[in-house]
Formats: structure tokens, sequence, C-alpha cells
């Protein structure tokens, strides 16, 4: 009977996850704009999470050159700009961060704790923005730094953004001796023994 049981639940547990990879792929091919830009924000978004937990906290002031911004400050500018770019996205006022300096977490933070944090709250709320997004909503046009712009722009614009500074937290980790998360070997199969 036990074994029946196993049997069942296993059972159970692939058809569960076999609809799950179904309503994705549905959503995906839905949406196939928003799909694409949505699975390069999760690859980016996941590099600078694990970035700024695997930077010891000693090293979040560290700064190569003195007239550049501490890695502390990118990450703070990261959550920053997250906020400003899905919140013009959203058309709404950010609910922390954002362009215009009053809240500005870069300036603000200082702990590992409070700034990996406000990261990861500002990844939630831009994790929501791109959830609601579907490629018909993703063409309405939205004002950004003065221009006129279709709501997938400023969503990838905000992807490449974190991008070109996840380029200076890889360059900040090598100065430190650290292996930034983008370089690390991949995980290996367990052997099965």
């Amino acid at each position: 009977m036990k074994k029946m049981t196993l049997v069942f639940s296993a059972v159970l547990a692939v058809m569960a996850g076999a609809a799950i990879n179904a309503d994705q792929a549905a959503s995906a091919t839905a949406n196939p704009l928003c799909a694409g830009a949505k699975r390069t924000y999760s690859i980016i978004k996941g590099y600078i999470t694990k970035a700024a937990a695997k930077m010891p906290e000693e090293q979040y002031g560290f700064k190569p050159t003195p007239d550049v911004r501490s890695f502390g400050q990118l990450v703070g500018h990261i959550a920053d700009a997250n906020y400003g770019f899905c919140s013009t996205v959203a058309g709404e006022k950010p609910p922390a961060g954002g362009f215009d300096g009053a809240n500005s977490i870069e300036k603000t933070k200082t702990s590992k704790a409070d700034l990996e944090k406000a990261l990861a709250a500002s990844f939630e709320y831009c994790d929501k923005i791109h959830g609601d997004l579907t490629d018909a909503t993703a063409a309405q046009m939205v004002k950004l730094f003065g221009n006129e712009l279709p709501k997938l722009s400023v969503i990838e614009f905000n992807t490449h953004h974190d991008f070109e500074h996840y380029g200076n937290i890889v360059t900040y980790m090598r100065l430190k001796g650290v292996v930034p998360p983008s370089s690390e070997p991949p995980p290996t199969a367990p052997s099965g023994k």
C-alpha cells in the first residue's frame, strides 16, 4: 500500500508540474514579446541578487577609484532605477527609490542587510509589473525622460541598465577576489550513489 501511495504521489507531482509548464508555455505563446523580456530580466535579477548576497559586508563601501560609486551605492542605484523604470510602466509614483532622488536608496542605505532588502523589494515590484504586462499593453506609450516610448521599451531599458551596472559589479567583485555569480561553474548533477 505504501508503494502504491508513493507511485500515485509521484504521478500527481509530475502531472502538476506539466500543468504549470503548460500554463507558462501558453502565456509565452500568447505574449511572446513580454515573455522574452521577462526571461532576460530574470537572468539579470538572479545575477545581481546573488552578487549582492555574495559580496562581503566589509566590501560594500569599496570604490575602485574615489570618483565612482561604491559597491553598496551600485546596489542602491539599481534598486532606485528598478523602481523608477517599473513605476513608469505602471503609471504610478514609485513606492520607494525612483529617479527624483527624494527617497534615494543609493543615498540613504549603507548596510548590506538594508541594501539587500531594498534590492529584493525593488525586484519584487518589477516582478509584478512584468507579470501584469501583455504584448498589447506593452505597446502603450508612456513618457520617460521627456520621450514617448512603448512600455516594453521602458521595461527593457531597465533590464539593459541592470546589465550595465552588473558589469560594474563584476569588476568590483573581481578586484576583491570574489567570483561573480555569472562566472561560477554550473552545479554538478548528483552522481546517484
